[in-house]
């Protein structure tokens, strides 16, 4: 039996992104998870992925050969330093400005930055707060 790490309390599990040029995506994604401080967990010729988020070409067996469309993603980070490096290093591997480093109205100590990755998702990281906590993590034994 193995032993997983399940977070109750999220609603993702996992999300893929289908994308038109795998090489300008990995290289837009490993440097945002670089500053993010998230390890790609594994690639093959037509896909790579890191934590809850996998990307793959339209010709992978995944994909069925269709592009996913835009989307909007959330990261989370440490603290404001850590959105102003995710979005520096966004626009220097291929992303595009959609919204600079800064507080935002959606509740107080909201610090975040938004950028359109390759494909035109709209990629956010975001801070909530020296107050925010996180839904609680759990072992179990499958």
């Amino acid at each position: 039996m193995e032993a997983k790490e399940v977070h109750y309390g999220r609603l993702i599990d996992h999300i893929q992104l289908v994308v038109r040029d795998l090489s300008a995506s990995r290289r837009f994604y490993e440097a945002v998870f670089q500053v993010l401080g998230v390890p790609l967990a594994g690639s093959g010729e037509d896909y790579f992925w890191a934590d809850e988020l996998f990307i793959s070409s339209a010709d992978s067996s995944a994909a069925q050969g269709k592009l996913t469309g835009r989307h909007h993603l959330a990261f989370q980070a440490r603290d404001p330093a850590m959105v102003e490096a995710f979005y520096r290093a966004a626009l220097a591997n291929g992303g595009k400005d959609n919204g600079p480093p800064g507080e935002r109205p959606y509740h107080p100590g909201y610090y975040a930055a938004f950028v359109l990755d390759p494909d035109g998702n709209n990629i956010e990281a975001v801070y909530h707060g020296p107050g925010a906590r996180s839904a609680p993590s759990v072992r179990v034994t499958f």
